[in-house]
């Protein structure tokens, strides 16, 4: 599981030379730039250049330098990659050659966990010219390990991310190495490279790479579990068939994405790679003659470069897929939100309908009782003998004394009835109570509509929902199919380069012979031109003047 990300700074971090850039505030920048390039080319060792670079700073202002260092520009993507790293739970170190005054103030503001760098020695606010520090003598690897005996994090849970030759030990021992912008000799044992200055895509690959490791991580446990959970969630969509069930799946859905997003901030966890390994070796017949090898690797260098057109067009693809499913699962989410802000605006409308129901019917039970009260229960009782009577005689064939006797008897109901008074103050009331009572109902079906509409746009809101999953999950596939095509061509490519790495090896030794040669005579004029300058120094200090062409020989010789 990956814990830790080390950056290195100049031209990763930050968008230039730190050195460079100090170098111009004492007009230094060309000599400086010299001796990077004789460390570049292998004449110089690390700690030398550093050492010699640095002297040629001697007197400039620090605080001209911490100036500087606020006015430098960030990496394209520089925060939001470290800032989308803290959020996924990685711890960050910035492990570089490059100086405090130009570091210190950006392990505020980058939130950063680990900051190595080399030190400036200053006296009265000028540098001094000497450096001091972990990277003057030792290796990014030694800082690195040092970080890992003092934490609970292993070499297996870091990934490095650098661009030059002394970034090369750190990513040979780390679990992913990422090239970044970089140089050749780094590109050929970097795990993954990086052509494009924005480090998003950093974050890009490590969220890639993540999901990646939960897809293999859990496939064998996803065949396992597929028939138990299909019939789960066929007892469930049988069961809950009901708008609880509606509810409750949209819970779940939620659930769904906050576990999918939480899965993305899992740290990827991958079987430790040998660097040794990382090219696969190759049984390569070589050309007998070396015109023969040249062609040989010509040949391969024009095959390398159309398998890395075709990874990287794989890798646009897989890019660009991956956005339109971030970019649908954003809407994806946004949808649930909305669809469960209007489920809760539905059951809290329907809570005020509840009320008006029970508000209505309790005043409608109340009227009841003072109607009864009124004596229009007895004029009802009254009302419905008397209809009885009538229909009796209208409807049915009775003799004349039967007949007379059932007029007489709803003559004399008649006479009760209109003997019945009814409260005049009780009517009132009861009128007023009818009145609160349709107010009461005319609320329930006013908020009832309401309600209605909500649950209606929820529904809505579902289908919709349905429909973009849709959509993401067809451009995941297609950003996994990307992926695998992509890391298929980067197999291909590792093989070319591992032939590569044979015919160079064959070519290698005229070079080697050649570079040889060029050393000794390198050295040869090293010792001339010193020697020439111990000679100049002596005519010195017997009163020669000096040209500006023999003091640069004396400074750069360390004479006098």
């Amino acid at each position: 599981m990956i814990k830790l990300v080390v950056f290195d700074l100049d031209n990763v971090i930050i968008d230039g030379e730190a050195i460079d850039e100090i170098g111009k505030l004492v007009d230094v920048q060309e000599q400086i730039a010299e001796i990077t390039e004789k460390a570049m080319n292998g004449d110089l060792d690390f700690e030398t250049s550093i050492k010699e670079r640095v002297k040629l700073l001697e007197g400039a202002s620090v605080e001209d330098i911490k100036n500087l260092a606020n006015e430098m520009k960030l990496m394209e993507g520089a925060e939001d990659a470290i800032k989308g790293l803290k959020d996924k739970g990685y711890e960050i170190a910035v492990i570089s050659g490059s100086f405090d005054l130009i570091a210190d103030p950006l392990k505020e503001k980058l939130n950063l966990d680990y900051l190595f760098t080399n030190k400036l020695e200053e006296k009265d606010g000028k540098l001094t010219g000497e450096v001091t520090g972990p990277l003057v003598e030792g290796s990014k690897a030694d800082v690195l390990n040092s970080i890992i005996e003092s934490s609970d994090i292993s070499v297996e849970e870091c990934i490095a991310v650098g661009d030059g030759a002394n970034d090369i030990s750190m990513m040979e021992i780390a679990q992913v190495g990422i090239a970044f912008n970089a140089k050749p000799a780094v590109k050929e044992v970097a795990d993954i490279i990086l052509e494009e200055k924005d480090l998003k895509e950093v974050l890009n690959i490590i969220t890639d790479l993540n999901s990646e490791a939960t897809e293999e991580a859990t496939e064998e446990a996803t065949e396992e579990a597929t028939e138990e959970a299909t019939e789960e969630a066929t007892e469930e969509a049988t069961e809950e068939a009901t708008e609880e069930a509606t509810e409750e799946a949209t819970e779940e859905a939620t659930e769904e994405v906050k576990t999918s997003k939480e899965a993305d901030k899992e740290p990827k966890t991958k079987p430790k790679k040998s660097k040794k390994d990382a090219l696969p070796e190759v049984d390569f017949d070589l050309a007998p003659t070396p015109e023969g090898v040249r062609k040989q690797k010509d040949e391969r260098e024009e095959i390398i470069a159309k398998i890395a057109d075709e990874r990287e067009e794989f890798n646009k693809i897989a890019k660009e897929q991956r956005k339109i499913r971030d970019e649908l699962n954003d809407d994806l989410k946004e949808n649930l939100k909305l669809a469960i802000e209007l489920r809760d605006k539905r059951n809290e409308v329907n809570k005020s309908v509840e009320e008006a129901k029970k508000s209505r019917d309790n005043v409608n039970e109340e009227l009841k009782k003072l109607e009864w009260s009124s004596g229009r229960r007895d004029r009802l009782k009254l009302e419905n003998e008397i209809k009885k009577i009538d229909k009796i005689i209208e409807t049915r064939v009775l003799d004349i004394k039967k007949e007379n006797q059932l007029v007489k008897n709803a003559n004399d109901l008649r006479k009760q009835l209109m003997d019945i008074q009814e409260d005049e103050k009780i009517k009132d009331e009861a009128q007023n109570l009818k009145k609160i009572s349709e107010d009461h109902h005319a609320k329930v079906v006013e908020l009832s509509t309401q309600a209605q509409d909500f649950h209606e746009n929820m529904l809505n809101y579902f289908r919709k929902t349905d429909d973009i999953r849709t959509e993401a999950d067809e451009a995941h596939k297609k950003f996994v199919e990307a992926r695998k095509s992509a890391s298929a061509k980067h197999e291909e490519f590792k093989v070319v380069l591992s032939e590569i790495h044979v015919i160079n090896k064959e070519l290698g030794t005229n070079k080697s012979k050649r570079r040889k040669s060029e050393k000794q005579a390198s050295t040869k004029k090293n010792r001339e031109e010193k020697e020439k300058a111990e000679d100049i120094f002596e005519k010195f200090k017997h009163g020669k003047k000096l040209t500006t062409e023999e003091l640069l020989l004396l400074q750069k010789h360390d004479i006098g």
